[in-house]
């Protein structure tokens, strides 16, 4: 008790330094990349400042940056020429994100993970992540998990050394594992959106891949954000179907999550600090309520405190160059 134990003594200038339980390393993130196939040349994305889409074209030199900051990974959302009910854009051959995965390995090779999103929303003209009876407006299943299978392996073709499916489909990383191995790619990985949430931090997404929806919402598929029992199992079943990475997103309003899937799966744990998280960071610093270097340091730090072992965040470049 005090005056015998003073807490402050290991407080003091490079002591503070040397007691430190957790810190951030730009190996810890993963940096997102939007592919834009209708432009060319990169264009700010108005909600999101600091974030641009990018034309097939600059895709590479983007790619190049985020290796040279000693980031070692990147993943890739596209926005197609075309889009249609049954989403056929996402899993041609020569599609948006097939031939971006091709750019950067061309670049880069093994220098950078490429990392690819898997599913159907910025594809399909109604804007939901899979099959749809639109007359019941209904988000169908089951029909969707094939779709799923065959954008995987087109992007595999491609290059893609991991996959992340983010439909939350009951059974998608099941078909997913299924499709990969059945054509000969055993050694693509899967980082699994396990837990993710029907939430309101995703609004600037939508004006960054053009996913808005045509009708309803997504809470059919995506999960309440009023439970945690349910985020364990369904990362559970996805450590069952063979997912070798659990996500869980968004990450500020669900550490209790990332804190629960690390600990009680004990797998790799990743956390997407999403687009509503990283904008009303920006507006608030822009409007100088906030500092933004220190706030966004410590809001990334409570990720990895937390136990998250990959962090998912459009402010990756800026936090390694900072520790660089």
């Amino acid at each position: 008790m005090f005056p015998e134990i003073r807490m402050r003594r290991l407080r003091k200038g490079k002591i503070r330094n040397l007691v430190r339980e957790t810190s951030l390393s730009p190996n810890d993130f993963v940096h997102p990349i939007f592919v834009d196939e209708t432009i060319e040349k990169s264009e700010e994305i108005s909600s999101m400042p600091g974030v641009f889409r990018f034309p097939l074209s600059e895709v590479a030199k983007e790619a190049r940056e985020v290796a040279a900051l000693g980031i070692p990974a990147v993943i890739l959302f596209g926005v197609p020429k075309h889009k249609d009910a049954k989403g056929s854009s996402a899993y041609g051959e020569h599609e948006v994100i097939q031939e971006a995965v091709r750019k950067i390995k061309a670049e880069l090779g093994v220098e950078l993970v490429v990392i690819t999103d898997i599913c159907m929303c910025e594809y399909t003209d109604h804007g939901h992540c899979g099959i749809v009876d639109l007359e019941a407006e209904e988000i169908l299943n089951d029909p969707t998990l094939e779709v799923l299978g065959k954008i995987a392996v087109s992007h595999a073709k491609a290059g893609a050394d991991m996959v992340a499916p983010s439909g939350m489909m009951d059974g998608m990383v099941g078909a997913i594992r299924k499709a990969l191995d059945k054509n000969g790619f055993e050694a693509v990985s899967i980082m699994s959106y396990a837990a993710k949430f029907h939430s309101s931090f995703y609004g600037p997404f939508r004006d960054a891949a053009d996913s808005g929806y045509s009708f309803g919402d997504r809470s059919t598929y995506q999960m309440d954000p009023a439970n945690s029992d349910e985020a364990l199992r369904e990362a559970a079943l996805d450590v069952a179907e063979g997912a070798d990475i659990l996500m869980v997103k968004p990450a500020l309003s669900y550490l209790d999550i990332v804190y629960r899937v690390k600990h009680e799966l004990e797998l790799p744990t990743a956390a997407y600090a999403v687009s509503g998280e990283y904008s009303m960071l920006k507006a608030a610093a822009e409007k100088g309520w906030l500092d933004e270097e220190k706030t966004v340091y410590e809001a990334l730090l409570s990720i990895k405190r937390a136990g998250a072992d990959i962090i998912i965040s459009y402010f990756a470049k800026d936090i390694a160059r900072r520790l660089k």
